[in-house]
């Protein structure tokens, strides 16, 4: 029953205590259970309770109901301190930071005296919005009102000013402070720090008078943001005390700036661990590519037990076994994360419809995407994007009408689904019309992503002539990407010409790429120009680089295995090739015969 609906009852204020009521208040975790529990306030004469009524604003904050709240606070004629701070706070936890402002510019036009609670509230709302104007506004309004040498409104308001980078008002305020604790000390060092400016970060930690282990972690930090390990190990050895977050931030330092053996040296050192050191050290594999060693760690991590993996953990895991095709490993991730509960997480959902997707299950990516009560974009992007790689085009553009129904705004990877879609289905208007709706409805700027995949949908329509001019008149210059679709379309178009200038344009752009000069050699084999085939194997061999070997992935024993074509360094190959060659014969024997015409240079 909403408030503004309530009948009020008169009557003399009830002899209640109030305190257990407002035990009550706080522990509401639905909008019914507070509307319930403010009917009995109602019914018991502290509707204008100055102790409750806070409280009541406070819960409606934790809960999201920030609109039913202020219908509270301007039931109250008369609000307290207490009340204004917490529609502040409550405005503020939400993240509607322009409601805090306007709240405060009330408050100021009725003459209402804030106190040390409320500006901090005030001035962190015109950081996260940008309103440094507004910002220096509210620190007039300190000085007015004596707050000048409160550390905590001081250490706010350097945030602020560092944050818009407005360092020389922050290191003002900081000059101004009476008292300068280790926490106002720490927020002008990472100041300096956001603004780039390390010399004078590391001059005042150097000044310093007290270091706690937040201070050293923060100019660490600094430090790795710079790609500076050196410097940043340096200090971590100078520490007097380190607690895991140290270990964390340093071994962070060294994942993010790609420094992988000195990421599993300090791995094996740090004293405990928790899972936020397991998840940087998997995630220090995963950006550098070693998706082996992401499962392997991920393995390591379950046998030791000591930490469980949560939704990030996962993430990483599932989105490796999708690099590397481990489906079984992923489908064992899915029922370990549902087992452990994470069914239902939006993360873990995702990650799983791309797993799917990537290992060839695109049904089991549908029926993840279909279970998810809560959806995000990524949700939509990667169930529409998993549609298309499996040639399920219609079904891409009709789950893409369905997310506008869902009123989820697309960004421009889900466009680079749908014109992919549009390109292999060979709707060319409807692929343009998508283009220009991208542009002119959702303010989408194209990028050469999106440019690639319009020139594809000219190209392999046969429309080359469109297709190279919309490439001239493109506001980038195309990339290899575009200039293979193109060669790609002139194979099945038999354009030579335009076929030749692709070649030219690649080789300027990627001149150690052999897999350029296979693709126009195809096309003259196909009509039969066997001396420009012989040409093009000369200047490919003349390059100095050859084709690279084709690579293969397989799941054995709960473990991935990798081998490439011809490979003679595979401990297993004698039982490999044995296999190989009974399979040939098999083949053969049932009248299969390969088309050795695709090999073209690489034969």
């Amino acid at each position: 029953m909403p408030f503004y609906a309530l009948t009020r009852l008169k009557g003399s204020l009830a002899k209640t205590n109030p305190l257990p009521t407002t035990v009550r208040v706080l522990s509401c975790k639905t909008a019914k259970h507070l509307y319930q529990i403010q009917t009995q306030i109602i019914t018991h004469g502290f509707e204008y309770n100055d102790f409750i009524n806070p409280k009541i604003i406070t819960a409606c904050a934790e809960i999201k109901r920030t609109d039913y709240a202020r219908k509270v606070f301007d039931q109250n004629p008369e609000p307290n301190f207490a009340l204004w701070n917490a529609m502040l706070r409550g405005y503020a936890k939400n993240e509607r930071y322009r409601e805090v402002l306007l709240l405060f510019g009330r408050m100021k036009s009725l003459d209402v005296m804030p106190n040390c609670f409320t500006f901090p509230v005030v001035i962190k709302s015109c950081g996260k919005v940008n309103a440094l104007v507004e910002g220096e506004e509210v620190h007039c309004v300190v000085i007015k009102f004596g707050f000048r040498e409160n550390p905590f409104v001081g250490t706010t308001l350097i945030e602020m000013y560092a944050g818009g980078g407005a360092i020389g008002a922050a290191y003002k305020v900081f000059g101004e402070m009476f008292e300068r604790n280790v926490v106002a000390w720490t927020s002008m060092i990472n100041g300096y720090i956001l603004c780039n400016d390390m010399v004078s970060a590391r001059r005042l930690f150097d000044l310093a008078p007290e270091r706690d282990i937040v201070l050293w972690n923060t100019i660490i930090s600094g430090y790795i943001e710079l790609g500076d390990t050196v410097t940043a190990r340096e200090l971590f050895d100078k520490m007097p005390k380190r607690d895991v977050m140290s270990w964390n931030t340093m071994l962070n330092g060294y994942a993010k700036n790609g420094d992988i053996e000195a990421c599993e040296m300090l791995f094996e050192e740090i004293p405990k661990r928790n899972v936020f050191s397991w998840n940087v050290f998997v995630g220090g594999y995963a950006r550098s590519g070693r998706f082996f060693d992401v499962l392997e760690s991920f393995k390591w991590m379950l046998v030791e037990a000591e930490v469980p993996p949560n939704d990030a953990t996962l993430v990483t895991v599932l989105s490796s076994c999708a690099r590397l095709g481990a489906l079984d490993l992923g489908k064992w991730v899915h029922v370990y994360a549902v087992s452990i509960g994470y069914k239902g997480n939006v993360f873990i959902g995702n990650a799983l419809i791309d797993m799917y997707a990537k290992c060839g299950i695109i049904e089991s990516s549908i029926e993840v995407f279909k279970s998810m009560g809560t959806k995000d974009l990524i949700t939509w992007n990667s169930i529409i994007c998993g549609l298309a790689i499996h040639g399920r085009w219609d079904d891409a553009l009709k789950m893409f009408c369905q997310m506008k129904n869902a009123r989820e705004k697309p960004d421009g990877i889900t466009f680079v689904g749908i014109l992919s879609a549009c390109s292999h289905l060979g709707l060319v208007e409807e692929g343009l019309a998508y283009f220009k709706s991208m542009v002119d409805d959702y303010q989408i700027v194209p990028e050469i992503e999106h440019y690639g995949c319009v020139v594809d949908l000219l190209a392999r329509a046969g429309l080359l002539d469109r297709a190279v001019n919309f490439v001239k008149k493109m506001p980038m210059e195309a990339d290899t990407v575009i200039w293979a679709a193109l060669l790609g379309a002139c194979k099945i178009h038999k354009n030579i010409e335009l076929a030749e200038l692709a070649l030219e344009r690649l080789i300027e752009l990627e001149p150690k790429n052999p897999a350029n000069y296979v693709m126009l050699s195809n096309i003259y084999g196909d009509l039969g120009r066997w001396k420009d085939v012989a040409r093009l194997k000369v200047a490919m061999r003349d390059t100095g680089f050859k084709k690279l070997p084709g690579c293969s992935l397989i799941e054995v024993n709960d473990s991935v295995v990798e081998f490439y074509s011809l490979d003679e360094r595979h401990p297993e190959r004698d039982e490999i090739y044995g296999a190989l060659t009974g399979l040939t014969k098999l083949l053969r024997s049932s009248g299969y015969v390969p088309d050795i015409m695709e090999l073209g240079l690489g034969a």
